[in-house]
């Protein structure tokens, strides 16, 4: 194996330099200076310590930031916290909407209070998945995909194009991943709806096909080396070289790439699903202006959406941030037309009936 010269120190100073790297006119100037706090739960990376400097001097409002890891625990935690939550803005994949909506977890959000609101993409901000029951819920911010990443210098592009490398004896104690995007994608993979909306009214044939997907995963147990849940978790796993290839959120890979680190992807040949991180207000959030107050701040410029993208190495939502990213960046979030013809974004409408399967199931895999 190649002896790769970015150490873990290198790598982490690098990632935080992205995220500081551009710094922002004045997004905030027409914020009125309202003092008092705002709650986010979100992903690493996903507020700019430059937009959060500035935030919190031009408006007197201190931003306190949770990270978070995983959309379930995400909502475990907010459904043993209402009514009375002590989140005022969360990040929650437009695909899981209507689990936060129906359980009443999320506020409906009043884009008339979003001065900035036509600053989104369209094709993000006006698409279907993102209105339910006539309303908008999130504020879309970073879109990613779910990819096959590798190490360059150990792995072929062209092994790299197949989901069936990632299971290979080739790769035996070189691979991870996280095991419920998993059961979606090997769903494709065995030829079915990973999303299983064509199954919601056989529930016999979806339970028949998730424990295929279960069975498929004890099998190919012995071959994987870590099951994970971080994007940080598997750029680490690369960076020590505990891997050579790996299913990967697109953001965290790109940005390994970004740093300079020798790391391809591609969206396999099989299949793949997209999704899309919103910022969305908690019902009975207990700072609701300061939740609009930063809400309208962070989409106020092309710039702060390049940020996000630098430091997260996701896919800016905003118009034009595509302007403010170096060409590798570029190329880093973006895929040839042939692989983006394998994508389809999750969809919400058999959730209840998915993940009451999935979840079990991927207890089952890790039990196995």
């Amino acid at each position: 194996m190649a002896d790769y010269k970015l150490n873990r120190r290198k790598f982490i100073g690098m990632t935080a330099l992205a995220g500081a790297a551009m710094a922002s006119p004045a997004y905030v100037r027409r914020a009125s200076a309202s003092g008092g706090e705002v709650n986010i739960w979100t992903y690493n990376d996903f507020v700019p310590q430059s937009f959060k400097k500035q935030f919190e001097a031009e408006t007197g409002i201190k931003i306190n930031i949770r990270l978070v890891d995983d959309q379930g625990k995400q909502f475990n935690l907010l459904a043993a916290e209402q009514p009375n939550p002590t989140v005022d803005i969360m990040t929650v994949a437009g695909h899981r909407f209507l689990q936060f909506i129906d359980n009443q977890l999320l506020a409906p959000l009043d884009t008339d209070r979003l001065t900035n609101w036509g600053k989104i993409n369209p094709t993000f901000s006006e698409s279907d998945w993102a209105t339910i029951n006539g309303e908008k819920w999130g504020a879309p911010i970073l879109s990613g995909m779910e990819v096959l990443a590798y190490n360059s210098e150990l792995v072929s592009m062209e092994e790299a194009l197949t989901w069936d490398t990632l299971f290979s004896e080739k790769y035996s104690g070189q691979t991870a991943y996280i095991i419920q995007d998993m059961m979606s994608i090997v769903m494709l993979m065995l030829g079915y709806d990973g999303n299983m909306v064509a199954y919601l009214n056989d529930p016999d044939k979806a339970a028949a096909i998730v424990e295929e997907a279960k069975q498929f995963l004890i099998q190919k147990k012995p071959l994987v080396r870590k099951y994970y849940d971080s994007g940080a978790e598997v750029q680490q796993m690369f960076v020590n070289q505990d891997i050579t290839l790996g299913h990967s959120w697109n953001g965290p890979a790109a940005a390994l790439i970004n740093d300079g680190f020798p790391l391809g992807m591609t969206i396999p040949r099989e299949g793949s699903y997209g999704f899309v991180y919103t910022y969305n207000i908690a019902n009975n959030a207990p700072n609701l202006d300061n939740a609009y107050t930063f809400l309208n701040a962070i989409l106020a410029s092309p710039e702060i959406g390049a940020s996000m993208t630098k430091a997260s190495g996701f896919i800016s939502t905003y118009k034009d941030a595509s302007k403010y990213l170096t060409d590798l960046e570029k190329r880093s979030t973006s895929f040839p037309e042939d692989q983006l013809a394998n994508l389809q974004f999750f969809r919400a409408e058999a959730n209840k009936m998915k993940y009451g399967l999935v979840d079990p199931a991927v207890e089952a895999v890790k039990a196995a």
